[in-house]
């Protein structure tokens, strides 16, 4: 990865050498001495590789006796721990604010891998609340440790979270391009988690693309890998996917029964983001096939993981989603009470386009 330097190199001490000592030769004896303290402790400009090593140096104690780390990681990797519960049940903005605490201890005792999964961890969160600038630093950062570590394994990973960032940004050519490099090397290092992660990555791209067939295969051919792992996470990610798949290509009843499948895993193992999206997905296509009580039954579910989340985002979506299924089944008063209480809900939250997009609904549904 190429090196950014954030700070010019140039300084004082490119002039020539010997002009230097021409000027100081001149000099009482008592200033130069001065000269020479002031031009070791003065800090001059610095790149970005040397403002690293120094934060990544082991703490020392003043007078030089190592401090006792111990303590110090112990905290470092409680918070990493503590941050990965908070995003698995959805608190993202305390997974950002751990995940944090713990990247600085990192820092100070140079722990370059702990580093790498601090960073896997933020991106993620980034990610969740749409902090696409936040996510490609801690993305690129995270890629740049393992190729300077020759981490093939944890770059097969830091490249599936840049092809993540690409869709989000509607790059699917480009993330299809980096998915297939990390794909490349998970076959030659035979990493079964890897190529998981790369097919069930690629079938996204392959939704984006409008190829939904072979999303489809792909999200399976992906199942069959993650299952064999034991990565309940990635396995219920994957569910999610082809759900989208099949949904994409109008196979509702495999639809149901992948997003059926990923709900009840999510909930088990108390994976609420991916609960969520299941129950979005199934939300969609049991009201394409007219069942609309078991779509009711679903957002109830949604209203109740979003107030134990306390999180009025998710809230938001279960209005606007309960409003859209009353429009959809004619019931118009219904329809107006949820669009209303989902516009009081945008303003306190300033979403000023989910406003004036319920604004817009409401005003159509009038006299309805």
């Amino acid at each position: 990865m190429k090196q950014l330097h954030f700070l010019s190199n140039s300084t004082i001490f490119n002039l020539h050498y010997s002009q230097i000592l021409q000027q100081i030769h001149k000099l009482p004896q008592g200033i130069v001495y001065t000269l020479l303290f002031t031009a070791f402790f003065i800090p001059t400009a610095a790149n970005a590789i040397e403002i690293t090593n120094q934060i990544y140096s082991p703490l020392n104690h003043p007078l030089g006796k190592p401090l006792n780390v111990r303590p110090v990681r112990e905290e470092a990797d409680r918070l990493l721990r503590l941050g990965r519960q908070q995003y698995a049940s959805g608190s993202v903005d305390k997974t950002i604010e751990s995940g944090l605490q713990a990247l600085e201890i990192y820092h100070s005792l140079g722990d370059m891998t702990a580093q790498g999964l601090t960073y896997d961890l933020l991106a993620g969160a980034y990610l969740q609340l749409g902090n696409l600038k936040d996510a490609e630093d801690a993305i690129r950062r995270r890629l740049g440790i393992a190729r300077d570590n020759k981490d093939f394994k944890n770059q097969i990973f830091g490249l599936n979270n840049l092809a993540t960032l690409l869709l989000q940004k509607g790059e699917p050519k480009a993330a299809g391009e980096t998915v297939q490099d990390a794909l490349v090397i998970a076959r030659n290092l035979d990493d079964i988690e890897g190529q998981g992660l790369s097919l069930s990555n690629l079938s996204l791209v392959y939704i984006r693309l409008g190829d939904y067939n072979q999303a489809v295969k792909l999200a399976e051919t992906a199942l069959f890998f993650r299952r064999q792992t034991g990565n309940v996470i990635g396995e219920i990610n994957t569910l999610n996917n082809l759900g989208d798949a099949y949904l994409m290509a109008g196979d509702y009843e495999n639809t149901i029964g992948a997003y059926g499948t990923a709900m009840r895993l999510a909930k088990i193992n108390f994976y609420r983001p991916d609960q969520l999206r299941a129950i979005d997905g199934l939300v969609t296509a049991h009201t394409a096939v007219g069942r609309y009580e078991r779509s009711l039954e679903l957002l109830e579910q949604r209203l109740a993981i979003a107030k134990f989340l306390n999180s009025p985002n998710e809230e938001l979506k279960y209005f606007v989603s309960s409003g859209e299924l009353y429009e959809k089944i004619r019931d118009y008063p219904k329809a107006r009470n949820f669009y209303q209480q989902a516009l009081s809900l945008a303003q306190k939250l300033d979403d000023i386009k989910q406003e004036a997009k319920l604004l817009h609904i409401l005003n159509e549904l009038k006299g309805r």
